[in-house]
């Protein structure tokens, strides 16, 4: 295969999948790694994509946001792992809040029935698998629910989380780096991601590895703004470390 037909398949994936991982590509079309590369680095000057850790995403779809469905099925065993670590930092007993997402839901579904908890949310998800856990005094906040991750948002959510204060938060995001924090497309929901960063004593991310280095639009938090970030081993050494010097304690799973 040429080189030309090479990036070809390559931009024909990342549109069809949503993102081109290197190791993957490099067994598909036989070819080293440095290889595809060197291919995600031309296809990104030629602005079809961007590259980012351990691959690249299509150009189109940088603020594209997919429905809970298909965020559910991409990097599934990444989320349980980091869903299964979360568990030890959810309280005895307390309040905890569990930001809308994927990995959050999988935690909603692992939480200890013998502990006594206060639990917040904005997610339904979250608060369909709660509902009948007679342990759990279940919170759901009001607000404009978003279509695509059914997480609640705007001035009703934000006004009832200003006047709380939450023992631990686990909280999600659509992407995440050392130098531009934590982000998401969508701007109402950034801002009730920030007000839930404030209204909680510990913070808690919790994001799996392929999302290192994807930046989209809106900035929630800093990285030095998190108590903890639990995501995937397979970090550079460099990037965790580049991490932790922002005063975050990095749980790799």
């Amino acid at each position: 295969m040429y080189g030309a037909e090479r990036r070809q398949v390559l931009v024909q994936r990342a549109r069809r999948d949503g993102r081109i991982d290197v190791a993957e590509a490099s067994r598909e079309l036989e070819v080293a790694p440095e290889t595809i590369r060197r291919d995600l680095g031309t296809l990104e000057r030629q602005g079809l994509l961007r590259r980012v850790y351990g691959g690249a995403i299509p150009q189109e779809r940088l603020d594209f946001e997919p429905g809970v469905s298909q965020r559910d099925q991409t990097a599934a065993a990444e989320k349980d792992r980091v869903a299964r670590a979360a568990l030890d930092l959810v309280p005895e007993r307390g309040t905890l809040l569990l930001d809308a997402g994927t990995t959050t839901s999988r935690v909603a579904g692992l939480l200890p029935t013998d502990r006594e908890l206060t639990v917040v949310t904005n997610s339904l998800p979250v608060a369909n698998q709660l509902a009948n856990r007679g342990n759990l005094d279940l919170h759901l906040l009001g607000g404009r629910v978003r279509g695509t991750t059914l997480a609640a948002v705007e001035s009703w959510a934000l006004s009832v989380l200003a006047g709380l204060t939450v023992d631990v938060g686990l909280l999600g995001t659509n992407g995440f780096s050392a130098e531009r924090g934590c982000t998401t497309p969508d701007t109402a929901e950034s801002a009730v991601k920030s007000a839930m960063v404030r209204s909680c004593r510990e913070r808690v991310l919790l994001a799996d590895n392929t999302k290192y280095g994807r930046d989209h639009f809106s900035r929630f938090a800093e990285i030095a703004d998190l108590d903890v970030l639990i995501t995937n081993s397979g970090l550079p050494e460099t990037t965790v470390s580049e991490l932790r010097e922002r005063g975050t304690d990095v749980v790799l799973t």
